[in-house]
């Protein structure tokens, strides 16, 4: 009898171990988002991906990845429930037209879905864009969605505005070009691409508060723990095109922050940063926390570790432009994949410019 019972306590260990483990090692719904420009070979090659490259990345996909909607993998996410392994969904930043010429007959060939990111004031008004008929045309395999009315720089001021009237005239060009989308389209998803992937804390709260998703440009992984005012997506066009280095980042995983100090993304010229912290949701036995590494200015740094919280020590002057802080942790259970996440900063000119 007491075999049996030390047998049994045994078994209910074992049990609640392998249990625990798989907890720990359990990703939840996540899903990585693609982010395009032109798919040409005569267009700026910062923002190009050539056709024959653009297939590449399909026929891959095709073969290891699960390619889904933007509609659907939002859903699923902001409902909990399970997507596909390793779940991708592609998006397009700016009409062009190049993108129903060259990019929509390959994904029509792989029957991939895709979202594009529109100004409707440059539809049917300029040479490189599509004109509405094309839109239309192109669904339902291509989804539209809101780039502002005519892809200004958001945090830029005119006028010596004052914060609230700043925030009222962006957020007043967002809500009439959502509009035109629904009159044009039918319907009005209120996912904004933020241009050139700029935004601050102000814009982010408000486009929430108007029950919209926002989208950057900075690099990572959409999962339930993101903020919903600025999803990452991981820029697949010019240096970023390359499908080796693209592979990695296709089945990277969502790096669980909790928060981000300081949490300013649009910093001032001449501005001086010592230090960024990320705060991680803890515990996650998966995340090898201590093997973190973060990439910026072209340099490599090891974040100090003080329990849940990374700090990474920069001694940057802000100039005016673009930055990121990138980090990664490899995971412990699956070799190869890393967590991952993407700090970016802008800054404008003395004359209160942002850089294109």
């Amino acid at each position: 009898m007491l075999y049996v019972l030390r047998k049994t306590l045994f078994l209910v260990v074992l049990y609640s171990s392998l249990i625990s483990a798989v907890s720990a090692n359990e990703i939840s719904p996540q899903v990585v988002v693609l982010q395009y420009h032109h798919v040409a070979t005569n267009t700026p090659a910062i923002t190009s991906v050539t056709p024959d490259t653009f297939r590449q990345h399909m026929q891959y996909l095709s073969e290891h990845h699960s390619v889904i909607s933007l509609q659907t993998a939002l859903d699923a996410i902001q409902q909990n429930k399970p997507l596909p392994k390793n779940a991708v969904a592609i998006t397009f930043d700016d009409g062009y037209t190049n993108i129903l010429e060259n990019a929509h007959p390959i994904l029509q060939d792989f029957d991939f879905p895709y979202t594009i990111f529109i100004n409707p004031q440059s539809i049917s008004s300029q040479s490189d864009q599509l004109t509405w008929d094309e839109v239309i045309s192109m669904q339902p395999l291509a989804d539209f969605a809101n780039h502002t009315l005519d892809h200004i720089h958001l945090l830029e001021r005119i006028n010596n505005e004052t914060e609230a009237q700043w925030l009222s005239r962006v957020m007043n060009n967002i809500l009439q070009a959502e509009l035109i989308l629904k009159q044009k389209l039918g319907y009005s998803h209120r996912w904004l691409a933020y241009p050139f992937g700029e935004f601050n804390q102000a814009l982010q709260s408000a486009l929430l508060d108007a029950d919209f998703i926002g989208f950057g440009q900075q690099s990572g992984v959409v999962s339930t723990h993101s903020n919903y005012g600025a999803l990452p997506r991981f820029p697949s066009s010019g240096r970023y095109a390359n499908l080796e280095t693209l592979k990695v980042k296709m089945k990277s995983i969502a790096m669980p922050i909790e928060a981000v100090s300081p949490s300013q993304n649009e910093q001032a010229l001449g501005a001086e940063l010592e230090e960024l912290e990320l705060k991680l949701l803890m515990p996650n036995e998966d995340l090898r926390l201590e093997a973190m590494a973060c990439f910026f200015a072209g340099e490599r740094i090891i974040p100090q570790i003080d329990g849940s919280s990374a700090t990474i020590e920069l001694n940057h002057t802000f100039k005016p432009g673009r930055t990121r802080v990138n980090c990664t942790a490899p995971s412990r259970s699956q070799s190869g994949r890393f967590y991952w996440n993407s700090v970016p900063f802008f800054t404008p000119t003395k004359e209160g410019k942002f850089l294109d």
